[in-house]
């Protein structure tokens, strides 16, 4: 239930089109609806400008068709993280306008594409390896599916500074930045020295023996010198994407 569809009920029982009793059937989902097992929050667009999202991950094929189902017949946008091919393919055969990102694990309803605004504000996406881009696509496809223009800068690590150089004039119109990298995560550090906007620092898992999957990434991050940085969870190129979309907007 978003702003829109709720004015639509409100203005369809002003020109007395829908009955109250029917008005308050379709508003009885407020703020949210028990399905046993799952209550989705259909009050959340209202509240924070964009519906609930699913995490597939540890829920069964049924559970995620079900809820997204319920959520798709709420609001023209759902967006549904950490889908298995397996998940994407049963809900896919259930709602044929939903879109699986594969390398990202995102499974995208989006009925208002050209909603968006025009604008020359953009958040830009940048990873430091080709083994990052699952993360790095999870937080610029997020960003994009809430309205963000995003621009990608992929496998331009520290070991050939050479390659984010290149990307210097570009990195530098950024609104806002998210920068994903796993093993010793200096990219982080190297970005946030080179521009005046907010960096979003994402340690991947990616690397072997001393990153501890993730960890030595993380904590580089969070113990960057470089000013203007936040740092968000190991892999959650969603949250970052979401935050980066917040600032951007």
């Amino acid at each position: 239930m978003d702003v829109k569809v709720l004015g639509q009920i409100l203005n369809s029982v002003r020109e007395g089109q829908t009955s109250v009793e029917e008005a308050l059937e379709k508003l009885r989902v407020l703020p949210y609806e028990d399905m046993g097992f799952a209550k989705p929050d259909t009050h959340r667009h209202l509240r924070t400008g964009f519906p609930e999202v699913v995490l597939c991950q540890g829920k069964t094929r049924q559970q995620v068709v079900a809820i997204v189902k319920r959520l798709a017949a709420q609001s023209p946008k759902v967006l549904a993280t950490r889908a298995s091919k397996d998940v994407a393919d049963a809900v896919l055969a259930e709602l044929p306008d939903c879109v699986y990102h594969e390398a990202a694990r995102l499974l995208v309803i989006d009925r208002e594409p050209s909603r968006r605004p025009r604008t020359n504000k953009f958040v830009m996406v940048l990873c430091a390896g080709t083994a990052d881009i699952p993360v790095a696509e999870e937080a610029a496809l997020t960003a994009e599916t809430l309205g963000s223009r995003v621009e990608r800068a992929y496998d331009v690590g520290v070991a050939g500074l050479h390659r984010l150089l290149d990307q210097k004039e570009r990195i530098q119109k950024a609104n806002v930045l998210v920068v994903v990298a796993g093993m010793e995560g200096a990219l982080a550090s190297v970005v946030g020295g080179l521009v005046s906007k907010p960096v979003i620092a994402v340690p991947t898992s990616v690397g072997y023996g001393a990153s501890f999957g993730g960890l030595a990434a993380l904590l580089a991050m969070l113990n960057s010198c470089a000013a203007g940085i936040a740092v968000v969870n190991v892999d959650n190129g969603f949250g970052a994407g979401y935050f980066a979309h917040l600032i951007n907007r």
